[in-house]
């Protein structure tokens, strides 16, 4: 339970008293847990307002209704998960790049569980940015100008690399949904593989892969 959480219960059946800004996180932390366990259209205004201890007319105060709250919950997933990726490439060899790439994403659900269940799930609301197609396709223009400098490098066309890193990208999210839910192998290991599959291709597999950036866990 957070700090907010332990705060929001009711004491002898009154309302807590708390400022706009705690109230407001309050409502963020109830909301996110509900959306990431029943989904957005199963979780409701009221139920929110009951876990907090509040009356509906609150909910609204904050947010508007269920969708501004939900909308609150995917934009800080979405920053938190960025702000990850781009903070974990620090440079060094390209494939220790992709390591941490793939590292950033895997901390990220291991850590963010029930924020990276709610960015997987399709978005309700009606905007252009927050679905997970969108956030992937930001990701992969973090490790885009990587991948570009490389193909330069090794005489292929720069323009493919956009392309590359949605295949990367794309691949490093889409296996980090399955891990989500089944925690098997350790997560070191499935870097290692992503990796191993990424760089080598299926026609240079290693049997064993092994990381070589200094990160082994």
């Amino acid at each position: 339970m957070t700090e907010t959480s332990r705060r929001s219960a009711p004491r002898g059946g009154g309302r807590v008293r708390m400022t706009g800004k705690e109230r407001r996180e309050q409502l963020i932390d109830i909301g996110r847990t509900l959306f990431a366990e029943r989904g957005y259209d199963a979780t409701s205004v009221e139920e929110i307002a009951h876990k907090a201890g509040v009356s509906k007319p609150v909910v609204y105060e904050h947010f508007g209704g269920k969708e501004g709250l939900y909308a609150v919950v995917v934009d800080r997933e979405t920053s938190a998960l960025l702000d990850g990726v781009t903070g974990a490439l620090t440079g060094g060899h390209p494939r220790e790049l992709l390591e941490q790439a793939a590292f950033a994403l895997l901390d990220y659900i291991d850590q963010n569980t029930d924020g990276f269940r709610i960015l997987v799930r399709d978005s309700p609301v009606a905007q252009s940015t927050g679905t997970f197609a969108s956030l992937i396709s930001d990701i992969a223009s973090q490790v885009e100008d990587v991948l570009g400098l490389e193909f330069k490098s090794r005489g292929y066309d720069p323009k493919l690399a956009p392309m590359y890193a949605q295949m990367l990208v794309g691949m490093v999210a889409l296996t980090g949904q399955w891990w989500l839910d089944v925690r098997r192998p350790k997560k070191a290991d499935v870097a290692a593989h992503l990796v191993n599959l990424a760089w080598n291709g299926l026609s240079g597999i290693e049997p064993k892969p092994r990381l070589v950036g200094r990160r082994s866990s």
